[in-house]
């Protein structure tokens, strides 16, 4: 629950850093400071470092960097704490993509949930959301929605066969090389150095690994599902601060945050039948 309180935070800090950094550039620096503070403080660890271990970081990397760097670039074009409410699309996703990889069948109420909660996308898009096609920002973030989907899935796959510590280096590691390869790839400049970027990356960096031992560890004894539920109350914080920083959602769009919210409770809802009282024995 702690997380989600660095996590809703993170969405506004990173729409300032774009305003100095190219996305995938930040995202790079974001990672490899997180990476770096990592290795600090548990460098002696890696020197068992398993071939599982190194399989798994680099699948959970993958699944970061594709989660965070959408999520970067989309807030270029979007409020913070519509991304916010965006990004809680992973939640109602984490049954579906359980379903497909692990053959774990939604139940009706996750239905529910995944349907209100991709009403509620296109409410949040706002007026041009519903009648002509979600923007470029709101793709992108509901694309890395299903990206951090996919990393909790992940988690929860290898917590407990692995050394928490070794893994949030590796996967750490790996989602700042992706993202510097890409942005060399798409010509990319290095920024002018800023007292914003500086502290935007120490901030991110640190609150990345903070984040990711975090998950790494409680996701042993909480399942993927249960954790979605717990990280729901992301965009509500991710919401209150930016309103503080003076962000302002038309009515339509809090209609549709609304639903998503109530699309992500109701997809963790267990429906209880009525019918014939089972005895002892049963």
């Amino acid at each position: 629950m702690l997380v989600t309180v660095f996590w809703g935070a993170t969405f506004l800090i990173v729409q300032l850093a774009v305003t100095v950094s190219e996305p995938f550039f930040f995202v790079g620096l974001r990672f490899g400071c997180a990476a770096l503070a990592m290795c600090i403080l548990s460098f002696k660890l890696l020197k068992g470092l398993t071939r599982q271990e190194l399989w798994a970081g680099f699948l959970i990397g993958i699944g970061i960097f594709l989660g965070y760097s959408l999520q970067t670039v989309g807030l270029q074009t979007i409020p913070s704490s519509k991304s916010a409410f965006i990004t809680a699309l992973y939640v109602p996703l984490v049954p579906l993509l359980q379903w497909i990889f692990l053959k774990r069948k939604p139940s009706v109420m996750n239905w529910l949930g995944i349907f209100l909660a991709f009403g509620g996308l296109a409410l949040l898009a706002g007026p041009e959301g519903v009648s002509g096609g979600i923007g470029k920002g709101e793709l992108l973030t509901a694309l890395g929605a299903l990206a951090i989907a996919a990393e909790i899935i992940l988690i929860s796959r290898f917590a407990g066969a692995i050394n928490l510590f070794r893994v949030t280096i590796v996967q750490l590691a790996v989602t700042s090389l992706i993202s510097f390869v890409v942005s060399a790839g798409l010509g990319e400049t290095v920024p002018a150095f800023s007292w914003l970027l500086l502290v935007c990356t120490l901030v991110l960096g640190l609150g990345s690994a903070f984040i990711q031992v975090t998950m790494n560890w409680a996701q042993k004894y909480v399942s993927a599902t249960r954790a979605t539920l717990i990280y729901a109350g992301e965009p509500v914080w991710a919401g209150v601060i930016g309103r503080i920083y003076g962000e302002r959602l038309p009515a339509l769009a809090f209609l549709g945050a609304g639903l998503i919210l109530l699309g992500v409770l109701v997809s963790e809802l267990k429906l209880k039948w009525s019918g014939r009282q089972k005895t002892p024995a049963e």
